[in-house]
């Protein structure tokens, strides 16, 4: 592992027992023009709704707006800030989502953060646990979140 969870480093049992409950909330993460930019050359989506303040002025939001996948790629560094270790982890994966919603636009310049509750934890077998994680994105000043999720991980422990 890369010492992110050096702090807290749960058993198995110890995860499990942690369903139903909030994890966490990560702390707020900008999401400026620079970031939206950025993610646009990587993934080559230019929409001007992305990439144009000037045009994007006369859309109903009246700015640029972040990518819905931009969003949500934003959920692992803050799944990094809350999320537990699971002692003795030798690797874990992104396993996907059940449930993935865009539900409002992160305008630039907009602040978001995760919020984490552990829905459900289930050992698949001797060393593989699958986790399946409520995620809700906030939007700093908004009362309709950008985005919610169920997310599911594999970890594999020795």
């Amino acid at each position: 592992m890369d010492g992110r969870f050096e702090t807290k480093q749960l058993t198995p049992e110890a995860f499990q027992a942690l369903v139903g409950q909030e994890i966490g909330v990560s702390s707020w993460h900008m999401v400026d023009q620079k970031r939206i930019d950025t993610y646009a050359d990587v993934i080559e989506d230019h929409q001007f709704i992305h990439v144009d303040p000037e045009r994007s002025k006369s859309t109903p939001m009246g700015t640029t707006v972040a990518h819905g996948f931009l969003t949500m790629s934003l959920l692992s560094v803050m799944s990094y800030e809350v999320m537990p270790g699971i002692k003795g982890t030798t690797m874990g994966f992104n396993y996907g989502f059940d449930k993935l919603r865009f539900l409002s636009p992160v305008k630039s310049g907009s602040r978001v953060r995760g919020r984490f509750i552990l829905a459900e934890s289930s050992i698949r077998k001797p060393g593989e646990l699958l986790s399946r994680t409520n995620v809700t994105v906030e939007i700093e000043g908004e009362s309709k979140p950008a985005l919610a999720a169920d997310w599911l991980g594999l970890i594999f422990f020795a």
